[in-house]
This record gives C-alpha cells, sequence and structure tokens, in this order.
C-alpha cells in the first residue's frame, strides 16, 4: 500500500484532485467525512464537545449544530485549537481503521487521504505517510472562487484562509505540489502525471 496525504487550503481546487485520482482507481479516504462520523450523537467526541462549548452547540435532535459552533472557533484561535484537541485524535483513530482495511483488500492500493488540516493542531501527521501532495492555488486565487463560487463575502474568505496554515507551512512539507492557479485542464493534466508516479511508487516500480 502507498499511504499518500493530500492537502491544500480552502478553495484550493484539492476536492478536483481527489475526485479524479479516485477515478483512476485510488482508495480517497475523505477526512471531512471521518471528522463527522466521529461527533455524531453517541459518540465520545461529541460528549466532550458540549462539555467544552455548552449547549448552545448541540441542536434539538442531538446532533452537532455545526454553524454554532463554527461561529465560536472561527473567531477564536484558542476555542479552534480546544475543538482540534477533542476531534483530532478520535479522527486519526478512526482514519488508521480505514486505512487498514483498505490494505487489507489490496496490498498493491494507492490509498489517498484528503486531509485539508494536515498540519494544523497539536501535532503534525506528516510523517505517517508515505508522501504529501499540496494542492496549492494563490490567495488571491482562491478568495475569488469562494466568493464567486461559494458565496462568501471578501471578509469571510479571508479569514477562512487565515485560520488555517500558510501557504508557506504547507509547501514546506509537500513532496509533490500541484499547481492549480491555472485552468481546469492544466490541473487533471498534472493529477494524471501524479497518478502514474503513484501507481508505479505503490508496486515497487521506478517513481
Amino acid at each position: 500500500m502507498l499511504l499518500v496525504a493530500l492537502t491544500g487550503g480552502i478553495a484550493s481546487g484539492k476536492s478536483v484532485v481527489a475526485a479524479r485520482l479516485q477515478e483512476h482507481g485510488a482508495v480517497v479516504i475523505d477526512a471531512d467525512r471521518v471528522a463527522r462520523e466521529v461527533v455524531e450523537p453517541g459518540m465520545p467526541a461529541l460528549e466532550r464537545i458540549a462539555e467544552v462549548f455548552g449547549a448552545d452547540v448541540i441542536a434539538a435532535d442531538g446532533s452537532l449544530d455545526r454553524a454554532a459552533l463554527g461561529g465560536i472557533v472561527f473567531q477564536d484561535p484558542r476555542a479552534r485549537e480546544q475543538l482540534n484537541a477533542i476531534t483530532h485524535p478520535a479522527v486519526r483513530a478512526r482514519s488508521h481503521e480505514l486505512f487498514a482495511a483498505a490494505e487489507a483488500a489490496d496490498p498493491d492500493a494507492v490509498v489517498v487521504y484528503d486531509v485539508p488540516l494536515l498540519i494544523e493542531g497539536h501535532e503534525s501527521r506528516v510523517d505517517e505517510f508515505d508522501l504529501v501532495v499540496v494542492v496549492h492555488a494563490d490567495p488571491a486565487t482562491r478568495t475569488q472562487r469562494m466568493t464567486e463560487l461559494r458565496g462568501y463575502t471578501i471578509d469571510e474568505a479571508r479569514h477562512r484562509i487565515n485560520s488555517q496554515a500558510t501557504d508557506a507551512e504547507r509547501l514546506a512539507v509537500a513532496d509533490l505540489v500541484i499547481d492549480t492557479d491555472g485552468t481546469l485542464e492544466e490541473t487533471i493534466e498534472q493529477t494524471d502525471a501524479l497518478w502514474e508516479k503513484l501507481s508505479q511508487q505503490a508496486v515497487g516500480g521506478p517513481a
């Protein structure tokens, strides 16, 4: 198994790259989906969130009120650290279960962990992976995408970008970089070339 971390800032185009790799045959595990799973009703992480942030972040049906929680953590770095300290260990444990299941199903699998927050939080997860691929676009490009395609205001877009790791921090841990400032076709071409490299490495061929 070749275990690849695929990361990038918000609106960098990471989802496009992940979808293309999945089309080629990669096993894509979505960290955001895992993060939602570990805070479902009845899960220990959700109970801890309620203890730390109060009952107002729990909806009437017992699920996490993401808007209420987001309103707290996006404005307060300390609160964001508290949340990460709760959710990151739970996500790490569940993701390792999924990695093991993928390897058991196919020892030569290319497993891509689609993870926006690879280096944020108390512990970097970089060392867990055989390769780290960073999907990169300039902040101006990402801001434009968020305002035009997602309906954010410019201030909202910039605030979310600034709440994540910096481009320099992400690029510092990259083994490979896909630049998405260009056209969609150019992003796909880079992703196809990446797949050729990954699929060869997974079966022990030349990098």
